[in-house]
């Protein structure tokens, strides 16, 4: 019965279950037998719903369960206000919901909740159906101020490269924060960051070239024979005539067509690099996740390729 109290997302808040009539005491029988679980004080999912959600999910929830408990006197923000976006989680901690108070409370940590002070300016904040959510730029500043640089940029590089924020907004936003911790790392994440990478691998590739003083690739680089479009790639270098294509089950799904499977995928990515080295000439490197995190093996790989060429 408690089922259909739950909202859309499975989701109970303790003041509507006891203002249907059950007691603090059924709501423990109903967790105890497993139909329920308390995913913070005052807040319950339905067990059948809890159990299938990713921990990004689950973050989510209990976020969506914060904002209804705290209401129009806080903004969801930093890491909380990312992952709302559908932002990366990589590097993120997920453990605690971010919310900032509007009246300039003191932060502290309590219950599963971080909580900010601070000014939050008219322009520092937007609204869903929720309520009050900080907008994409200073979110995005907030979330990379508290990040090493590598995941900082990353994530600047997902806002630019959604359109969510541009480099003159978080510049501005930049400008209001000099006073903040963190701040000098994050004007160099902000200074590297460009908003072409289309994954976190991408920017992790383009700050391996960079930390290894390698000529900067052209990213999203279109080969043509002639007139024609051959391919658009990854990264290319077109005085060495080299290409990187970096391979991962995030970019198989983003390029998949509708009902075509991974496999299918993989065949004409094949038939693509074929293409590429047939009509072109070029040399292509593949690289996965494992070779991001060698980056000695990874450069002499491409110095040979840039030898080869030459």
């Amino acid at each position: 019965m408690l089922a259909s109290l739950a909202d859309e997302h499975g989701l109970l808040l303790r003041g509507r279950v006891l203002d249907a009539g059950f007691t603090d005491d059924a709501i423990t029988r109903v967790i105890r037998r497993g139909e329920l679980v308390r995913i913070r004080h005052g807040a319950y999912a339905l067990a059948e719903v809890w159990s299938g959600l990713a921990p990004v999910e689950r973050h989510l929830l209990r976020a969506r369960a914060v904002r209804l408990r705290y209401g129009p006197h806080i903004a969801l923000s930093h890491v909380s206000a990312h992952l709302l976006r559908g932002g990366s989680s990589w590097q993120l901690p997920l453990d605690g919901v971010h919310i900032t108070h509007l009246d300039g409370r003191i932060g502290r940590r309590q219950a599963g909740v971080v909580h900010h002070g601070g000014c939050c300016r008219v322009g520092d904040l937007t609204r869903d159906e929720l309520g009050w959510i900080t907008t994409p730029a200073r979110t995005a500043l907030e979330v990379a101020s508290r990040l090493p640089r590598d995941p900082a940029v990353a994530l600047i590089d997902w806002y630019l490269q959604q359109g969510l924020a541009s480099h003159e907004e978080m510049k501005a936003v930049f400008d209001s924060m000099t006073t903040w911790p963190g701040t000098l790392a994050l004007q160099v994440s902000l200074r590297l960051a460009d908003g072409l990478a289309e994954s976190v691998a991408e920017t992790l590739f383009r700050l391996l070239c960079h930390d290894a003083q390698l000529p900067r690739p052209t990213a999203q680089f279109e080969i043509r024979d002639g007139r024609r479009f051959v391919a658009r790639v990854d990264f290319a270098w077109p005085k060495h005539k080299v290409i990187v294509e970096i391979d991962g089950e995030e970019k198989y799904h983003r390029f998949r067509r509708p009902g075509e499977s991974i496999e299918a995928m993989v065949v004409r990515e094949k038939r693509r690099e074929d293409d590429v080295r047939e009509v072109t000439g070029w040399i292509v490197i593949r690289l996965t996740w494992a070779d991001l995190q060698n980056p000695a093996r990874t450069v002499a790989r491409l110095r040979r390729a840039f030898a080869k060429a030459a």
